[in-house]
């Protein structure tokens, strides 16, 4: 019998090795889709969200939330979602479904002051002094310390017995998300500094974020509100993402992305995607139709980036960082990661 040569018996494992790591590669690249519930999760049964409030701690405020869960009862990462100016917790429920579907425990907020009440009975004609009127520092405030006082009480109930939620949350991740004035609050509890560099607001116990209509401070500059951001953050925004009731346009909401250190940041802006295109209401007439493929993308991308952050998933980060948001992109979509 003929013996191999040691250097190509080296070269013969070599290759083997490489063939099996391209396969495996390939398998995982061909079975993880973020825009696919869980198998667990297919055709799941009809299950209404959980309506829970939580009292602040000085009693005088409550902050009703609406809880999507997972259809199994496995204890799960969590992801909180914070609504834009006149919204409400039942708002961009297509976020919270997907999110539930693909194996999170999604808490969406609702913020007294700056929420749907400051606009309802209103006529159309005063309801953008009223949204101008609800845009206070107070208001941001309230919002910051909302999140604070929600992860203290999901904290409490994960250990009541018989409640709901209890054993169901994974409090060792969490990921923080909002849209607008949400996107604010999220950038503040996520590693956002003030005038002073200082990050005053963050809650250590957030461990990624996703900023819907991300904004630059309006005092100070960007460097000194996010260059020692640490957590890892996905931005979303579009060509068309400005509001009449604040001084955001396109401008501001590219400035930040320069300005956070690399690692484990992305930036998506779609291509004609106004403010509404990442909430589910009804639009105005004098604006165009949806374009359907930006959910679509907005679903893939951020479930990519929790999987990828809070599960630790290999295969989607392999998706994130590869060719898999390319999948979902339209021609003129921008993305980029650092």
């Amino acid at each position: 019998m003929t013996q191999i040569p040691k250097h190509k018996q080296i070269n013969l494992l070599l290759a083997i090795w490489l063939v099996l790591v391209s396969s495996t590669t390939l398998a995982a690249t061909e079975y993880y889709n973020p825009l696919n519930p869980l198998s667990s999760h297919q055709e799941p049964p009809h299950q209404e969200p959980l309506d829970l409030v939580v009292a602040s701690p000085t009693g005088t405020r409550e902050i009703p939330l609406w809880i999507y869960l997972p259809t199994t009862p496995h204890t799960a990462a969590v992801v909180l979602y914070s609504h834009g100016l006149g919204g409400s917790r039942k708002g961009s429920s297509y976020l919270g479904k997907h999110w539930s579907q693909r194996g999170y425990v999604a808490v969406f907020v609702q913020h007294p002051g700056s929420d749907v009440s400051i606009w309802k009975g209103t006529s159309a004609q005063a309801r953008l002094a009223a949204f101008t009127k609800a845009a206070t520092a107070e208001n941001f405030m309230h919002r910051v310390r909302d999140i604070h006082a929600v992860l203290d009480q999901l904290e409490r109930w994960n250990v009541e017995e018989a409640h709901a939620l209890v054993g169901r949350l994974d409090l060792t991740r969490i990921g923080m998300s909002g849209h607008s004035f949400g996107a604010i609050t999220t950038q503040a509890v996520s590693g956002q500094a003030t005038n002073s560099g200082v990050a005053a607001f963050t809650d250590d116990r957030i461990k990624a974020a996703i900023v819907f209509s991300p904004s630059a401070p309006r005092q100070g500059d960007a460097t000194t509100a996010f260059a020692n951001v640490q957590l890892p953050w996905m931005l979303m925004t579009g060509t068309k993402d400005f509001v009449p009731a604040a001084p955001r346009n396109i401008k501001t909401r590219l400035a930040v992305f320069p300005a956070l250190p690399p690692g484990g940041k992305y930036e998506l802006v779609l291509h004609k995607a106004a403010h509404s295109a990442f909430t589910d209401r009804v639009l105005p007439r004098r604006l165009a139709k949806r374009n359907p493929n930006h959910h679509r993308v907005i679903l893939g991308l951020s479930s990519a980036f929790w999987d990828t952050w809070l599960q630790k998933d290999p295969a989607a980060r392999q998706w994130l960082h590869g060719e898999g948001p390319a999948t979902l992109l339209q021609a003129k979509d921008r993305w980029q990661l650092k």
